[in-house]
């Protein structure tokens, strides 16, 4: 993009809360609205939400997507500030201090992921904390009360939306992500957009479970495109995009289908590009291949040095961490893995920014999308879109003694108890 583009992108595009944390920067942190219009008024489209569980991701997915000319988002969710140096709380500013670094252009979102709330008394804590979020720079969330009942997901929606800002990114959830177990529907996706819309509420995403995993996907069966398809048809009036979850390990042809077939904009990748970072095999969807002796199979030369990450595997042994568990690997880690000599700190960069550009341009269909992003902020003005419908369902009909009246006609299967935590 040009320069003047640019700067006047710059000059409106950026939300009060990130003028206000970097009053003197370059880098372009706009809301997730305008990321979700640029893959819509592409088409067919949709851009990479990189979960930046250390610095190392982050860098590699800011350079990737500014190879692409692509607009992108960096998240980090709720529960990954046990385990992660990247909090909520700090996102922003490892995204800007390395925007800044390393001259990135294109329009970034920052999004607070997976913010929980499993049970009722959750909705009290989220509303006092949800805006010291927005304080530290955040510009978009994901309100994930999927753990409750389709009565309290919706309810809970609307009780901490006072605590959203209207301009931020704004991304709802039904169903847990638990593989082919408790599958979302249309109905279930349609009582919860119709019910929100009567609250004068848009939201940008909503997430399913359309048959995917956290994590490493290897079951040979992932995300369900057909009914991924027929839920964003029915949410067609709502004006509400996909997010779709669990991408890491999906076949990349089954990833175009979603972009090409669905209404999705945002596909969150997490674990694949903690292990490229780390030089761990993997196939060409991000899996990792293990050993016969079931350990990840470090490649020599690749990634971290070999006594480093002879060390992190030490540790996890003699903490009882194995498989997904490695990514609590990240917090006690990253410091040394920053103390590492900068041609290794530079491979692993180096190494997220191939993966991802590869998806971003070769799977994703989301190249040049950071031109339709700035067009969208220069023609609007404004760093604020608005919502993409108004209001138009009576909210006399989705009172709270409605909304449990018709939550409890739903027939749905939510699937087993457990740990679905992202």
């Amino acid at each position: 993009m040009s320069q003047d583009t640019f700067k006047k992108a710059l000059a409106v595009g950026r939300p009060p809360n990130v003028v206000q944390n970097f009053p003197n920067s370059q880098a372009l942190i706009v809301s997730g609205k305008v990321i979700d219009r640029a893959m819509i008024e592409k088409g067919q489209a949709m851009t990479i939400a990189a979960n930046g569980r250390n610095i190392f991701i982050i860098e590699g997915a800011l350079k990737a997507a500014q190879r692409a000319n692509a607009a992108i988002i960096i998240e980090i969710a709720r529960s990954e500030a046990t385990y992660c140096p990247t909090t909520l709380w700090n996102i922003a500013r490892r995204v800007d201090y390395l925007c800044n670094k390393l001259g990135i252009t294109i329009p970034v979102a920052v999004h607070a992921d997976h913010y929980f709330m499993k049970k009722w008394e959750d909705v009290a804590v989220a509303k006092a904390e949800i805006p010291s979020l927005f304080d530290a720079g955040v510009t978009s969330i994901a309100l994930d009360a999927s753990h409750m009942t389709d009565d309290l997901n919706l309810l809970a929606n609307i009780e901490v939306s006072s605590s959203i800002p209207s301009w931020a990114g704004y991304e709802t959830e039904i169903g847990e992500i638990k593989g082919s177990f408790g599958l979302s529907t249309p109905v279930e996706a349609e009582f919860l957009c119709q019910g929100l819309n009567a609250h004068g509420l848009c939201p940008d995403w909503i997430a399913l479970n359309n048959g995917t995993t956290h994590g490493i996907e290897a079951s040979g069966t992932g995300i369900q495109v057909g009914l991924t398809g027929e839920i964003h048809k029915a949410l067609a009036p709502y004006g509400t995009s996909g997010a779709q979850h669990g991408t890491s390990g999906n076949d990349s042809n089954r990833l175009r289908e979603i972009a090409a077939q669905t209404q999705t904009t945002k596909a969150n990748v997490a674990t694949a590009l903690q292990m490229i970072a780390w030089g761990v095999r993997v196939n060409d969807f991000g899996n990792a291949i293990m050993t016969d002796g079931d350990r990840f199979d470090k490649v020599v030369g690749e990634g971290l040095t070999e006594e480093l990450w002879a060390e992190m595997v030490d540790y996890a042994d003699a903490n009882g961490i194995t498989g997904g568990n490695y990514k609590k690997l990240n917090l006690p880690f990253e410091r040394r893995w920053q103390g590492q000599d900068a041609g290794t700190r530079q491979r692993m960069v180096d190494a997220v920014e191939d993966f991802v550009h590869h998806l971003l341009t070769e799977v994703f269909n989301a190249t040049d999308t950071a031109d339709i992003a700035n067009d969208i902020i220069l023609r609007a003005g404004s760093y604020d879109l608005g919502p993409k419908v108004e209001k138009f369902v009576d909210a006399a009909e989705w009172t709270e003694e409605k909304i449990k009246a018709r939550a409890a006609e739903i027939d749905t299967d939510k699937g087993p108890e457990g740990d679905f935590d992202d």
